[in-house]
Parts: C-alpha cells; sequence; structure tokens
C-alpha cells in the first residue's frame, strides 16, 4: 500500500483516478493540514469523493508520524 503521509506526487500517481492536479491536492492538504491520521481522512481534500475514497482505501496506508520522529532520533 502507499502512505498518504510519505507519498510523492509520483507515488500518488501511480493510484487509479489520481492525476498531476489530485496528487498536488493531497499534498497541499497535508501541508497545510499536517499528517493523515487515518485513510477516510483523504476525504477531506478537495476533488476526492466517496466514490474516489471507497476506490482508494485498499490501496492506501498511514504511518504514525510520531513513531516515526521517534525511532529517528540523533545518538
Amino acid at each position: 500500500p502507499i502512505d498518504l503521509n510519505t507519498a510523492d506526487r509520483a507515488e500518488l500517481e501511480q493510484l487509479p483516478g489520481v492525476g498531476p492536479s489530485l496528487a498536488d491536492a493531497i499534498l497541499s492538504h497535508r501541508r497545510e493540514a499536517g499528517p493523515f491520521r487515518s485513510v477516510d481522512d483523504l476525504g477531506d481534500v478537495h476533488g476526492v469523493g466517496d466514490r474516489t475514497l471507497a476506490k482508494l482505501r485498499p490501496l492506501l496506508t498511514v504511518s504514525d508520524p510520531g513513531v516515526e520522529k521517534l525511532e529517528r532520533k540523533p545518538t
């Protein structure tokens, strides 16, 4: 699955129905609102409706950004 919190534009564009505009909207939402807490948060992105979300849900995952930061502490 593609992680909504780490995916770049090219990875997002590999998803069915996600073109350049929608990929940019997802990245903008992540920058402005912070990391996604669940795949369902994708529904808050302009351009993602119920049908699109239902189609993408099985292809996506969301990492816990707090855990990732803890694991990367410098020693």
